[in-house]
């Protein structure tokens, strides 16, 4: 009998299945349908999506939260060009990714061509690895490829296109997935770890900063065991928020968004800053160490970005939680001079619950924050779009649990947060699923509402309603003192739900909301909820803010 032939997407697909591949997220093209065809004999399930850029997001939340790469896949030109937005945003968002794409034959490809553009340049400065798989024998390598740069820290997006011709021609009989490795966790280097220990030992104030990679490290119950060993407090980034709750004795909250919020207090007087898993990307280290005299410890896989503001002192790259042990061993019975800060958590409380109690209408931001946070157990997921409702809920949702707050604070995207729900819940389909977005981000890419419903994945959408793009207004009224072309019209929500066939809820008094979120949060179903909020908090927390200072009380 003579032997069966099967084609390079086939073998494309094996290397996926090869990976632990459950999901490429994507649509089909002209130039790919070889691809779609294999991945529909195979175990792994596509989810066809109603544009590309929601494609990208969706991988990137998959692969956040999973730690495994998502997968986008799309055709060759307008297609593969809309991958690129969720592409640079996994990339900056230390998410791992790899984007697929179809590409001209190579027997077009060095002319003049219908839909031909140099998309291997394209992709290359937001990605770690962008390349072209010339051939069928280069498969198996370079998916293997692909998969390790991406997962491998700091992780990110990895970009491969596939000839048309490519594609559809035989894979040679050998050829076949290569071997999984997976990288061992490593001991941090014992000097460094006394450097580190004397650095503490002399500190008077110091502070742990927890960030991205203490996420992806999965270090959240060594950086527990660190500060209470120590009894030191803790911050996080907006990417690290839950790594300590935030009903923890020694958590101070998230830091990054305003020039000087309540939990920057806890790093003006600090002498030492443990940063673990932080990255500049993050935000501006300024905004910690504004004077570019405190002590870093540094505290991850790999070596800090150069700045002014966060000149290390020591760094332990290695294992996160290896090195954190390690570091509170070495200090044995040794503590430095400090506790947490009952003020700062009080003052966060505080303006939540008068937030809680506050009956007006539109809502104010404090008071949606609040019903949002008592609607969700605490391992729910809440993802929160680009905008002025950024700042409060990155400020003042409390987060009990890592990955249970998702913020674009990388590239800070508008509009992913619809698409990225649909990974969510497919990630994490024992945990309710919340998009808090502004009517802005959220037309952006709402047309995946179709795609939640087809697909199964049930969630929740609030749309915080104030008819402009809120977040640019408020930074146009504080630097010159007005605001101009930021407003626009809103389509009826709730009817725009429905034609989909969501539900759709519109709130019209502050008390409806909670109730609301419940009656959605137990539905099984796609439900969007418009919910009016009055922005005229931004300026009183700006002034209320700008009113402490160190001797705050």
């Amino acid at each position: 009998m003579p032997e069966s032939r099967r084609s390079t997407a086939e073998l494309i697909v094996e290397c996926l299945e090869n990976e632990g591949v459950t999901h490429v997220f994507g649509i089909p093209g002209e130039e790919n349908i070889r691809l779609i065809d294999a991945l529909s004999r195979s175990s792994i399930e596509y989810v066809l999506t109603r544009h590309e850029q929601g494609a990208s997001f969706m991988a990137e939340v998959y692969g956040r939260l999973t730690g495994r790469a998502g997968v986008c896949s799309a055709t060759l030109g307008p297609g593969a060009i809309n991958l690129l937005l969720g592409v640079a945003d996994a990339t900056t968002n230390s998410a791992p990714v790899l984007a697929l794409s179809a590409q001209v034959g190579m027997q077009r490809s060095y002319k003049e061509s219908h839909q031909s553009v140099d998309l291997v340049s394209m992709f290359a400065p937001v990605t770690k690895w962008s390349a072209l798989v010339a051939t069928p024998e280069s498969v198996p390598e370079m998916v293997r490829k692909a998969f390790k740069l991406a997962q491998t820290e700091r992780p990110g997006a990895v970009y491969l296109a596939v000839p048309e011709n490519v594609e559809e021609a035989d894979a040679p009989a050998d050829s076949s997935p290569l071997r999984v490795n997976v990288p061992r966790p490593d001991d941090p280097s014992a000097a460094q770890i006394a450097r580190a220990a004397e650095i503490l030992r002399a500190a008077r104030n110091p502070v742990l900063l927890a960030g991205h990679g203490a996420v992806r490290s999965d270090a959240s119950a060594a950086v527990r065991r660190f500060a209470e060993s120590l009894g030191i407090p803790v911050a996080t980034t907006f990417h690290g928020k839950g790594v300590v709750p935030d009903d923890h004795p020694l958590a101070l909250g998230a830091v990054g968004f305003m020039r000087h919020d309540y939990v920057n207090f806890g790093f003006d007087q600090a002498d030492v800053i443990v940063a673990v898993g932080y990255e500049l990307q993050e935000f501006d280290p300024v905004r910690i160490n504004p004077r570019g005299d405190a002590k870093i410890i540094h505290v991850h896989r790999f070596p800090a970005e150069v700045d002014a503001h966060y000149d290390v002192a020591v760094g332990l790259h290695a294992d996160t939680a290896r090195s954190l042990d390690a570091l509170a061993a070495a200090m044995g019975t040794d503590r430095p001079d400090s506790s947490g800060d009952e003020r700062i958590r009080g003052l966060l409380a505080a303006e939540l619950d008068r937030g809680r109690a506050d009956d007006s209408f539109p809502l104010t931001p404090a008071r949606i924050v609040a019903d949002t946070r008592a609607a969700l157990d605490r391992d729910d997921i809440v993802l929160v779009d680009t905008g002025a409702l950024k700042m409060w809920m990155a400020r003042l949702y409390p987060t009990y649990e890592p990955n249970t707050c998702l913020i674009s604070n990388g590239l800070s995207t508008m509009g992913w947060s619809v698409p990225g729900a649909i990974a969510a819940k497919i990630a994490r389909p024992g945990a309710k699923v919340l998009v808090a977005t502004g009517d802005g981000s959220f037309l952006m890419n709402s047309q995946e509402i179709e795609t939640a419903l087809r697909v199964g994945t049930p969630m929740v959408i609030l749309v915080w309603v104030d008819d402009a793009y809120g977040l640019i207004s408020w930074k146009m009224d504080l630097e010159i003192g007005h605001n101009v072309d930021t407003r626009f019209g809103n389509p009826d929500f709730v009817s725009y739900a429905e034609s989909f066939g969501a539900r759709g809820y519109r709130i019209s008094t502050a008390e409806q909301l909670l109730p609301t979120l419940r009656e959605a949060l137990a539905a099984d179903t796609v439900s969007v909820i418009a919910c009016p909020v009055d922005y005229r908090a931004n300026s009183a927390l700006i002034a209320s803010l700008g009113e402490l200072d160190e001797s705050w009380s």
